[in-house]
């Protein structure tokens, strides 16, 4: 399976070890609650996906590489304690807690989050003294004496041992113990990801066109080739930094992410191109409606693999657009949330000055918590992060300006609405802006594929489909409405055409 078809099994798995009864108990005794283990090449995306799963449960997650603990560190250390029985006296070894059962009571403390998951990456790499200790673990989630908390599920990881020469294939009577579940990498689903972690489109838009080069590992006569989807999102990182410095990205810079001298080479080749493009289209002038008549036409006859290139500048431009502004609404919404109880609060307990260094003072504590669960994914940072600087501030203005608590309120209801303000302003001006880029495509690309690839990359980028969704698109629906008739217009003559009339 790909990585969000795993993904989903993970996450159903988790929500059904932690369901319970009337009574409080967990529904599937520990004992049969088979730890997961997800087993797939380097690179893919595990780690991302348990990350993922945390933060849409709402529970905690301690992750670990099982490379480099000792029986010692996984088990704990031995120490001597006196016993007696029946009168007898003895000396008897005992261990300390284990250091990741301790990391789990750590962050249950932290956090105040209760239930979790404990991933494990890279379990069959463990040391040899450690292996015989894992089948225990790995049935009744116990390291040594001591178990791991109810209410925490056992999610390992590993590579096939192809990619890793450490890894020691499991016995039956371990895998027997384990929900086995396999992945491959898939683009199509990677891609999905890509848009809404905002990877560079010359990445993208580079892989729609060589998708063999999103995954690749090869043994060759210099030694191990590989790329990786891991390679790609980490180079998207920095190309953007760059771009932003105005550092060059090289050659030298792309083989530092992508180990294959080939794939280095068609890439950073493309890259070059790609800004050429950029340069020569004027991106922001075709999104103003600005745009020569000699920019449609050069559009017009250029090949596909320039024109898709172009689409996706334009798509990377006014979907990073949306996102920003989205996250803007989201945080005006919660911001609003924290206002009204605000008020409520004043009114019953004290001055607004008082209620406002609260309200920030609980927020630094929930980013604090959900950081210490491994939970904080980087949207809810910055949205936490906005509410806290409005509030901040507000506060400062509190101090100087307001004489009563109406007048404070007044202030900060005032200073509430321009930011609402600024916010709609700029959807307006982006849904102008997505008006301008659907003119454009139908005067360069006319009916062509490339407007097929338009419509379909607004719908699969959650953030473009969730602006589509709350304010609109004439331009959008019209095309989605036409190429939805086409569509079922080819179905009905394959039918026709199977009764052989």
């Amino acid at each position: 399976m790909n990585i969000k078809q795993a993904k989903e099994h993970i996450k159903n798995s988790v929500t059904l070890y932690l369901k319970k009864d009337e009574y409080g108990e967990y529904r599937i005794p520990v004992v049969r609650q088979r730890p997961v283990f997800l087993l797939g090449s380097p690179g893919i995306g595990k780690t991302a996906i348990m990350e993922q799963i945390a933060q849409e449960l709402g529970i905690a997650l301690v992750s670990y590489s099982m490379t480099h603990h000792t029986r010692q560190s996984a088990l704990g250390l031995p120490f001597i304690t006196h016993k007696s029985y029946k009168g007898l006296e003895f000396d008897i070894s005992e261990y300390t807690m284990s250091e990741i059962i301790a990391s789990i009571y750590e962050v249950m403390e932290q956090s105040g989050i209760e239930e979790g998951i404990l991933f494990l990456d890279e379990i069959n790499c463990v040391s040899e003294t450690l292996a015989p200790s894992m089948l225990q673990f790995l049935q009744y989630k116990v390291f040594g004496r001591h178990s791991v908390p109810d209410g925490w599920v056992i999610v390992t990881a590993g590579n096939p041992p192809e990619y890793n020469k450490s890894v020691r294939e499991f016995d039956v009577v371990t895998m027997d113990r384990m929900k086995l579940v396999e992945v491959e990498a898939d683009y199509a689903t990677w891609k999905e990801y890509a848009l809404k972690q905002g990877i560079h489109s010359a990445v993208t838009t580079y892989l729609d066109m060589k998708k063999n080069d999103f995954y690749r590992v090869e043994t060759t006569v210099g030694g191990k080739s590989y790329v990786t989807a891991r390679g790609w999102e980490d180079l998207s990182a920095m190309m953007l930094l760059c771009e932003e410095e105005g550092f060059t990205v090289d050659e030298t810079l792309v083989a530092q992410y992508l180990h294959n001298e080939k794939i280095v080479k068609e890439f950073t080749a493309y890259y070059e191109l790609y800004n050429k493009y950029k340069r020569d289209y004027k991106v922001e002038e075709i999104l103003a409606g600005t745009n020569s008549a000699q920019v449609v036409e050069r559009a017009r006859i250029a090949k596909f693999d320039e024109r898709l290139s172009l689409l996706g500048m334009l798509l990377d431009k006014l979907e990073s657009e949306m996102k920003e502004n989205l996250e803007k609404s989201d945080y005006l919404a919660d911001l609003m949330k924290v206002l009204k109880a605000v008020r409520a609060l004043h009114e019953k307990e004290g001055t607004l000055q008082a209620q406002v260094e609260t309200q920030i003072a609980n927020r630094e504590k929930v980013i604090e918590a959900m950081m210490n669960a491994g939970t904080l994914s980087g949207e809810d940072k910055r949205r936490h992060r906005a509410v806290i600087r409005f509030l901040e501030t507000e506060s400062k203005k509190l101090r100087l300006d307001a004489a009563d608590d109406a007048a404070a309120f007044a202030l900060l209801k005032s200073d509430f609405d321009a930011e609402v303000a600024k916010m709609r302003c700029e959807n307006s001006r982006i849904q102008t802006r997505l008006h301008h880029l659907f003119a454009f495509c139908e005067k360069a690309f006319m009916d062509g594929n490339e407007v097929l690839v338009l419509v379909t990359e607004l719908t699969v980028n959650a953030y473009s489909a969730r602006f589509i969704g709350l304010y609109g698109s004439e331009d959008y629906h019209r095309h989605n409405e036409d190429l939805m008739l086409h569509e079922r217009q080819d179905d009905i003559m394959k039918e026709i055409e199977a009764l052989e009339l």
